[in-house]
């Protein structure tokens, strides 16, 4: 910063100074010797700032920075060293002070304060370039008087808790271009750097700290919902009634879904996703095909379907199974739609990001067998969408870089359905694969179960990609500049209208006959050997009239939507926190009557149980979301590497001999900054793979020892 960046008040050599720009001020108090009762005062004030007896803090410094030292050493000849202890021996209380600790001096008892941080700091002494002072400055700035400061500074920071800014002396080791021509001041490239140090430790502490605070609450709500889990469902601290199913009441929970639905009915915010819109070709203000708040409002209605499914005990009545199959083969769509959008458009085939999807889908999942005593696979959507993502993945990723001819594409598709279906039908795949995971891990899965839950979407999820393919397909045709009109895409274009109207109509043809068609079907077993072929149909439908016109497009249901993003965990908890005995009853408090029924207090029940549970599920979401960016990347890596060498090297002890010379100063940094608690920290910070290999060894482990 220059003077010409800001104001700066007239002030003569040797004396305090005061820089102003917009509402930051930075004030120089000429304090040489490191006495004053102006900076002892600026201390006072700055370390009991954050009192909370209504004192004006406004105006009050937000960092301290103390230096000196040379003046001692052309002032005071062979007295210069005790005279700097007297001085740092005088500060020393208020320096190694956390801001606020001063307060306690003049608060009542039981004044609350505000722990902001410790920013107060101390610069070394400032180490000359020797060999070009002048010679006044040559006889009384010499090494034997400098380095002794140096070093009681840092039996200070040791003993004292003072914090001393020791990167400084690095920045100038070695490096004659660092001085000015005097020897002893640095250029100002240097000093803006210095700078930069000082408020990277002003900030990123406090960064650290808010991490570390969303680190513990993400793991504290985990873990407190699966406590509540085990509580609700493992204990007799709740009762667990019956299922009834009754007409009335799934009609009424639907209804009251609708009408929450309608009411909270919102204008999507302009689209900021690149996507170019696939039914309209006037796209200045639409949201894209199948946007996001359209996705998660899909999710959500479905969802609130599925829960009243559930809980009624709908299961016996097949239109409405049939219904729920349909249902549960839209959310496999979208993980065919999506992730095959994703590759094509972004190209990301990188281990990160599958890790990512990946964790996220199964971290509640795959913990929660250990408190319920439960197995992976009884919480088959979790799994069943991994299984379909790796499908996808390896799918797109063999060689990617073919993906743009459409021939090789759809002939990688069509190999890897003959591939899957093969391992569905025949019996040896997944027997051969549970039975090692039964012997190697512990556990054992129903390879029954998994098989029929395979079959029953055999081919909704190649669906989805061979939609996103024409998606992509024909959003590049509608916005290609250049084109002649006998090829494909002038054909498209041309016709366009003809075909939305086509596929419109044909769209509202479904509805009514695969109504009639499902009416054919006696029983669920005959109609489940029939959903893999017809469940794409009135999924396509139901796609194609919610994206028909633009209102349709840009308007969608906020009360979904926000259960649509906490989908996957309503899901999974479901299970234990909302019904009970693993779905087979209901979740009851007893306190509305021993045997609650829908007079004397089920309503009580269902609403105060369904408020806890959406609440939980939807605190779950976002812990899972939090814990999942920890995992994957723990600090991110411009905070993990300025923390590291800037906030560590800063605080951490350091157990040697030290002289502070040059040299020295500038290995006692770099072995600062370098060391860590232990060398398997280091590899699970920098490493995603380790990481991963440990929580999946911790996971044997407990399988092994048969926990849960």
């Amino acid at each position: 910063m220059t003077a010409a960046d800001g104001k700066m008040r007239q002030a003569g050599k040797h004396e305090d100074l005061t820089f102003e720009q917009g509402d930051v001020t930075i004030d120089f108090i000429w304090d040489p010797f490191l006495n004053s009762s102006t900076l002892r005062g600026e201390l006072l004030s700055y370390l009991s700032d954050g009192l909370q007896d209504n004192t004006d803090t406004f105006g009050k410094a937000g960092l301290v920075t103390v230096g000196g030292g040379l003046w001692y050493a052309r002032n005071f000849g062979s007295d210069s060293l005790d005279q700097f202890k007297d001085s740092i021996d005088y500060l020393a209380p208020l320096l190694g002070y956390k801001r606020g600790d001063v307060g306690t001096l003049y608060s009542p008892p039981g004044t609350r304060r505000r722990e902001e941080g410790h920013h107060v700091y101390v610069t070394p002494v400032q180490i000359p370039l020797y060999d070009v002072l002048s010679p006044v400055r040559t006889s009384s700035l010499t090494p034997a008087k400098i380095n002794p400061m140096n070093e009681y500074l840092y039996n200070a920071s040791k003993t004292k808790g003072v914090k001393v800014v020791w990167s400084h002396s690095l920045m100038t080791l070695d490096s004659e271009n660092a001085y000015e021509e005097s020897g002893l001041h640095v250029i100002e490239n240097v000093s803006s750097r210095r700078v930069d140090v000082l408020l990277n430790m002003r900030y990123l502490r406090r960064i650290r700290a808010i991490l570390c605070h969303e680190l513990t609450q993400s793991f504290g709500i985990l873990a407190l919902a699966l406590l509540y889990c085990f509580v609700a469902d493992r204990t007799q601290l709740f009762n667990k009634v019956q299922k009834h199913f009754a007409h009335q009441e799934f009609f009424t929970m639907c209804a009251t879904v609708f009408a929450l639905g309608v009411f909270s009915i919102r204008r999507s915010p302009v689209a900021s996703s690149p996507r170019r819109l696939l039914l309209v070709k006037d796209q200045s203000a639409d949201q894209p095909f199948l946007s996001r708040d359209q996705t998660d409002e899909w999710k959500g209605w479905m969802q609130f379907v599925i829960l009243i499914y559930h809980y009624t005990g709908a299961s016996s009545i097949l239109w409405i199974y049939q219904l729920i199959r349909v249902l549960v083969a839209s959310y496999l769509f979208m993980t065919g739609f999506g992730h095959t959008v994703f590759f094509l458009r972004k190209r990301d085939y990188s281990f990160k990001r599958s890790a990512s999807v990946l964790v996220r889908v199964n971290l509640i999942s795959c913990l929660l067998p250990y408190v319920m005593g439960t197995d992976y696979l009884f919480y088959y959507f979790a799994p069943l969408v991994s299984f379909w993502y790796m499908v996808v993945y390896l799918t797109m990723r063999i060689n990617h870089s073919r993906n743009v001819s459409l021939s090789f594409l759809l002939g990688k598709i069509a190999t890897s359905a003959v591939m899957v279906t093969i391992s569905i039908k025949c019996s040896t795949p997944f027997e051969k694969t549970f039975l090692l995971v039964k012997y190697t891990c512990g556990t054992t899965w129903d390879v029954q179960e998994w098989r029929f839950r395979l079959q029953l979407d055999g081919y909704i999820v190649y669906v989805g990609m061979l939609a996103a393919i024409l998606y992509i397909k024909v959003s590049e045709m509608l916005n290609a500049q250049r084109f002649a009109p006998k090829e494909r895409i002038g054909f498209v274009r041309r016709h366009w209208t003809k075909i939305r109207v086509f596929s419109i109509l044909l769209a509202l043809m479904v509805p009514p006959s695969f109504w009639i068609f499902c009416r054919s079907f006696t029983d669920k077993f005959v109609y489940n050997r029939w959903v893999p072929y017809v469940s794409p149909v009135p999924i396509l439908s139901f796609i194609i009239l919610r994206n028909s016109n633009r209102y349709f497009r840009n308007y969608y249901s906020s009360a979904l939507a926000w259960l649509g993003r906490c989908s996957l965990e309503t899901f999974t908890l479901q299970y234990h926190i909302w019904l009970a005995a693993d779905t087979k009853g209901l979740l009851s408090l007893g306190l509305f009557g021993r045997e609650p029924t829908h007079i004397d207090g089920r309503h009580q029940d269902f609403i105060i149980l369904t408020v806890v549970f959406l609440y939980i599920s939807w605190l779950t979401a976002d812990a899972t979301v939090s814990t999942t960016k920890w995992i994957i990347d723990p600090k991110g890596a411009k905070i993990s590497l300025v923390v590291e060498a800037v906030a560590r090297a800063e605080s951490k002890d350091h157990d040697d001999g030290f002289t502070m010379d040059q040299s020295q100063a500038a290995r006692h940094l770099v072995r600062l900054s370098r060391r860590t608690a232990h060398r398997f920290y280091r590899l699970w910070m920098e490493k995603l793979g380790v990481r991963l290999v440990s929580i999946l060894l911790s996971m044997w482990i407990l399988n092994l020892l048969n926990v849960g």
